[in-house]
């Protein structure tokens, strides 16, 4: 493992992504005040164009408000298949120019280009690197050169859009020191609101804080802001590896009949891996639901769904695909359900028609399915009947 000290990590974020692929789409866009989102007035917005963000909109926003801050906003529900294989153009480019990357989300990517200091120059080849995005995919790309992950994010965040900014080694903690504490990543609104009733405004101040003191005040976390305040990361580049599906099969103990016994494992098993979607910051373009009858025959139906990881739009598809399955009144050995055509983002920007409070009551769910498991927490009718054994898989 290289150390940190010796370490030059790239990140790289595609600017305004949903937006610049529509304006690549639609070059009568470019320059105006864009939203990416649902229509509906409880629905929130998705992506916005740098000219709406001057009006006060962001990611998340309620779409009703976004419109009364900037009435002459242009309104787009938002083409996932579209993000996807642009998305997959750029990975393709990172593919074929770079030793080692991380795809971390649907537009960003850490790159490691530790050791090419000897050689091609990691500063070049960072700058080479974003030309040639743009040359071949049309997108513009801003990024953030250092010696960690964290510190390579933060300047990103710093120099949008298309921009590029490098903290060479020993700079980390002076390039963070001013800067809000919010801008911290692991610093949500609540522990920003936590730490700035208590006098932490920057993360200089954070950083000067006994470490003793912030775990005091934090538990864990708290350790960890402080490394990160103080420019500390070792995590390392993840190498990307394509997941092509999410799948769980459940054989019973006991050939079943019961259609209440099966629709509860049913919403049991959907519930579970797509939770797993979500916690891998992955969507869903196509589900399949697979049975066994006792006699052994398999029989398997698939539907293709705009991309989601909805759990309400998942368990409602592998009713309808069970439904149609289940025909011959025999009893059932085997249950499973798979996730394919799987492309990066979060529930938060791809439910274009939802509201903040479905959102937030997702968020929630998972924030307690991730600490305490996600066995303790799930819908009522999926509740009863533990009767088998379960295993579920990812595969590549």
């Amino acid at each position: 493992m290289i150390l940190s000290e010796q370490r030059h990590i790239a990140h790289f974020d595609l600017d305004a992504f949903y937006v610049s692929v529509e304006c690549l789409k639609n070059s009568s866009l470019k320059g105006k005040p864009l939203l990416v989102g649902g229509t509906g007035d409880r629905a929130v917005v998705a992506a916005c164009s740098y000219e709406a963000r001057r009006f006060g909109i962001h990611s998340a926003m309620p779409m009703s408000l976004a419109r009364r801050l900037c009435p002459e906003a242009i309104i787009i529900r938002g083409d996932m298949e579209s993000y996807s294989r642009y998305s997959s153009l750029v990975t393709e480019i990172m593919q074929e120019n770079v030793p080692l990357f991380e795809k971390a989300s649907i537009d960003e990517f850490y790159v490691d280009l530790s050791g090419m200091d000897k050689f091609f120059g990691c500063s070049l080849f960072a700058k080479e690197l974003k030309k040639r995005v743009f040359k071949e995919s049309g997108l513009i790309v801003s990024y953030g050169l250092a010696s960690n992950k964290l510190v390579s994010k933060v300047a990103t965040d710093e120099i949008k859009p298309n921009g590029q900014l490098e903290i060479p080694l020993g700079g980390e903690r002076g390039f963070l020191a001013p800067l809000p504490v919010g801008k911290l990543p692991g610093v949500g609104k609540e522990t920003a609101h936590k730490l700035i009733r208590r006098g932490v405004e920057t993360i200089r101040t954070l950083s000067e804080i006994p470490v003793e003191m912030m775990e005091t005040l934090l538990g864990a976390n708290g350790i960890s802001l402080w490394k990160k305040a103080n420019g500390i990361d070792e995590s390392p580049v993840v190498p990307y590896r394509e997941q092509k599906s999410i799948s769980t099969e459940r054989t019973f103990e006991t050939d079943t009949i019961n259609l209440s016994f099966l629709h509860t494992q049913l919403i049991r098993m959907t519930e579970s891996i797509g939770f797993q979607l979500r916690q891998q910051n992955k969507l869903t373009g196509c589900m399949t639901v697979k049975l066994r009858y006792a006699n052994f025959d398999t029989v398997v139906k698939q539907k293709t769904i705009d991309y989601t990881n909805a759990d309400d739009i998942l368990i409602l598809t592998a009713q309808e695909l069970f439904d149609k399955l289940y025909d011959r009144r025999m009893l059932i050995r085997l249950v499973g359900v798979r996730f394919t055509r799987l492309v990066p983002g979060n529930y938060q920007i791809q439910l274009y028609e939802d509201t903040q409070e479905n959102i937030r009551l997702y968020q929630s769910i998972d924030s307690i399915k991730k600490r305490f498991g996600e066995g303790l927490l799930m819908r009522a009718t999926g509740a009863s009947g533990r009767n088998g054994a379960t295993g579920s898989r990812g595969d590549g």
